[in-house]
């Protein structure tokens, strides 16, 4: 009981949002959007930089077009 009350605790804010969201949000909705974001971040493993997978979720997730080269050659 006592880990459980603790879990409850270290929760309350995230367990006191679904209160106020009162169904506004469907919680498939959500699953859906967590899910697209866990696929672009194991795509993004390679990348070096926190900028380029945060560019990756962009463009994943708003439908942004992509330039057609990303790097300049000479």
């Amino acid at each position: 009981m006592k880990k459980v009350a603790r879990m409850l605790r270290a929760h309350d804010a995230l367990i006191l949002n679904w209160f106020k969201a009162k169904g506004e949000v469907s919680s498939g909705a959500v699953e859906g959007l967590n899910n697209k974001i866990r696929v672009v971040t194991r795509r993004a493993y390679g990348f070096r930089t926190f900028q380029a997978m945060e560019t990756a979720l962009y463009h994943n997730l708003g439908r942004l077009p992509e330039p057609e080269c990303a790097h300049k050659f000479c």
